[in-house]
């Protein structure tokens, strides 16, 4: 099956979507809720609360998918929502007090690019889960999500400068948890 027949099954499950037809929604939950759980775990500090942002992300997703307007990836747009959702779940349990500016002499070590290769992709995500949640959040944020240090600090309502401190510590955090692995 070729992509323009896939897009176009994609586009007629959207428009069932938006008559609220409950088999298409479970079609869209079975084919994106793997990916999007992925992203709620990655912001949440357990699986249990992740299942909770899960949930409420496809809440969002179905309740706004007449604003979805075929310009870009759905997957992309989906992605945006279950973002905005852990990070309003984080806001609403405060689990972001704890971001703001923490620059400090010598919080700006160098990181080192190659050592990411030094360990597969799941023990880089178990380590990230086990991160500080401000370090962890401006982090994926940044890293995972591309958002610059303005759409960081907007996001989050911290200072540009917080947002880069956090994700300098971020990386000193992950890079100091490597080494240790290693030794």
């Amino acid at each position: 099956m070729g992509y323009f027949c896939i897009y176009i099954m994609e586009q007629e499950l959207i428009a069932a979507c938006v008559r609220q037809d409950r088999s298409a929604q479970r079609k869209i939950y079975e084919k994106y809720s793997p990916r999007m759980f992925a992203i709620c775990l990655r912001y949440a500090r357990d699986r249990d609360t992740a299942k909770d942002i899960l949930q409420d992300g496809f809440i969002t997703v179905f309740s706004k998918i007449s604003s979805y307007k075929n310009e870009g990836s759905f997957e992309g747009w989906m992605r945006k929502i279950f973002v905005n959702t852990a990070l309003m779940s984080l806001r609403r349990n405060d689990l972001l007090k704890n971001a703001e500016d923490v620059t400090a002499p010598g919080s700006d070590i160098p990181f080192e690019a190659n050592i990411l290769e030094r360990l597969d992709g799941e023990k880089i995500m178990k380590l990230i889960s086990e991160m500080p949640m401000g370090f962890r959040t401006v982090f994926n944020l940044s890293v995972f999500d591309g958002f610059s240090h303005q759409e960081i600090a907007k996001q989050l309502g911290i200072s540009e400068g917080a947002s880069r401190s956090q994700l300098s510590r971020a990386r000193v955090w992950l890079q100091e948890r490597i080494k240790n692995m290693e030794k």
